[in-house]
Parts: C-alpha cells; structure tokens; sequence
C-alpha cells in the first residue's frame, strides 16, 4: 500500500506536468465558479435563521427549519409544485427530443451551403432576448392585431387571448421555448454526429441500407451517449423553469398555472422583503433538484455506464 501511493502522486504530478497548459486554461473558469458559485453558497444559513438587517446574513436569530415548514405548510404549495412540475416535465418530454430531430434532419442535408444557410436560420432565434421574445409573443398572439390570434380566432370561431388562457399558457410557453432553443441546442449533436466515421455509412450502403436504417443504426447510437449525459444534467433544472419568461408572460387571468416556485421566490424576497424565507423556498428547490441529478446519474451508471461521475 506504502508503494502504490508514491507511484500514484508521482504518475498524478508527471500528468499535471504534462497537461499544465491545460490546467492554466481552465483557472479562469475555476476562479469565475469559485467566486459566483460558492462563495455566494455563504448566504444559505439565510434559510435557517431570521434576517437582521442590523447583524447582516449571520445575526439572525437560529430558526432551524422553521421556514421550510412554513411553506410546505402554506396553502400554495401544492398549487406551485403542480404547476412548476408541469411546466418543466412538458418542456423537458417535448423540448428534449426536439434538437436531436433537429440535429439528424441536418445532418441529412448534403449540399454545404444549403445546410449552413439551415443551421443559420435554426440557430438565430437562441440570440432573441426573453423581454422580446415575449413582446413578440404578445404581439403576434393578439386577438385584435396578432397575425396568429386572428388566425386562430378565425378558425375558432371565437376571439380567445392565448396569452390570458389558463389552458393555453403552457402550450405556448413550451412551443416558444422549442422554437427559440432546438436550433442551438442541436449543436452539440451535431458535433457528435461529426465524429462518425464515413466508413461506417459506406459499409452501410453496400449491405443495402436505406437513409432511415443508417439513422436508426448508426446516427442515433453514436448519439446515445451525449443524449445520456444531456438528460442527467437536464435532471439538475428539473424544478427549474426559467423564471424570466414565466414572470414576463405571467398576468393575473392566466396566473392559477403561471405562479411557479422562482416567481413566487421573487414576489416573497424581494417585493415582500422576507429574505429567510425566500431562501428557504430558494434551498427547497435546490435540494429537489439534486435529488433528481443524483438519482438520475446513479441509474444511468447502473444501466449504461455513462455518467457524469
């Protein structure tokens, strides 16, 4: 045992050595993550004490899980976890699976200039800012002067405000999210399917294999671990559902399924002053959405072998 670990530390310091250049490269990212990331990690005893102004994050009186109880117990709870379950699991089952479509369709086209004009086209909406890609939404959803609302007025037969439906809301949230993010999002998968050897579709073609066999044997395989690894950091926002966007779109007609925990962080921190509680709603949701990253990437290291770590 005495001879394994200097063997170790000697094999670990001739890999530093080796990879230095590497290392000073990534100390930036290292500093940024220290700095934004974990020192701010100082303000969770937030949650478990009384904010004092006076005595700043650590005066408070100790109130242990006070705050956690106060909003499991609150009459919203359930009415927030729904909607905020609701909304994240339609974006994640609709929008997960929408850039990987994406993704092999472009890696279908052959001429060059052709798909580079596609990606361009697919990629610029991710560059639209929340504020007004929601301004956009109100105007083209407008019952009275939106070119969809008027459209779908018609077809309906009925003036309907998409924006101020409850039951409408959630489609239009997550079909704007597909449609602003698929196209940057595929990205990744087809930089994964770039590394496919061209070897493997000539083989295929001379065993007779159409373009759909060849997607289905090879493109999506070589895709398998990148969606895999995608999925379990995508388990780590699970709870997590963009709270610009809800908060922008949000109005008090569509409001029983709009109000979701990070608006209502929002409204109880800062409008309504109530820092330890909000920290706790804050922390509740963190904890949640660990929860699901871990157990996610300890059932796909059981069943696959491909994890995070």
């Amino acid at each position: 045992m005495s001879s394994i670990t200097p063997n170790k530390h000697r094999r670990n310091l001739m890999e530093l050595k080796r990879d230095y250049q590497l290392w000073i490269m990534i100390i930036p990212a290292i500093v940024v993550v220290i700095i934004f990331n974990y020192i701010p990690m100082y303000g969770i005893q937030l949650a478990f004490r009384d904010y004092d102004f006076s005595r700043g994050l650590a005066g408070g009186a100790w109130r242990g899980l006070h705050y956690f109880a106060q909003f499991i117990n609150n009459y919203q709870f359930w009415d927030l976890m729904r909607n905020t379950v609701i909304i994240s699991i339609t974006t994640i089952v609709l929008g997960f699976p929408a850039p990987i479509i994406l993704a092999l369709i472009l890696n279908q086209v052959k001429w060059f200039r052709t798909k580079k004009l596609l990606q361009t086209i697919v990629y610029m909406p991710h560059f639209i800012s929340i504020v007004v890609m929601v301004g956009l939404l109100n105007v083209l959803l407008s019952p009275n002067t939106g070119i969809l609302g008027q459209l779908i007025s018609k077809l309906g037969d009925t003036d309907i405000n998409l924006l101020a439906s409850t039951n409408s809301f959630v489609p239009v949230f997550v079909i704007s999210d597909i449609w602003q993010h698929a196209g940057w999002n595929s990205i990744i998968y087809l930089a994964a399917l770039s590394t496919v050897s061209p070897s493997l579709y000539d083989a295929a073609k001379i065993d007779g294999a159409n373009k759909w066999k060849m997607i289905l044997h090879i493109d999506i395989p070589a895709l398998v671990p990148t969606i895999i690894i995608l999925f379990i950091l995508s388990m780590g926002n699970v709870l997590g559902t963009g709270f610009e966007k809800v908060f922008l779109m949000q109005n008090s007609l569509n409001l029983p399924v709009s109000e979701v925990i990070s608006t209502y962080v929002y409204k109880i921190g800062i409008l309504s002053n109530q820092f330890s509680y909000s920290s706790a709603i804050g922390l509740f949701n963190t904890v949640i959405n660990f929860f699901f990253l871990v157990t996610m990437n300890w059932i796909s290291k059981r069943n696959s072998d491909i994890s995070l770590w």
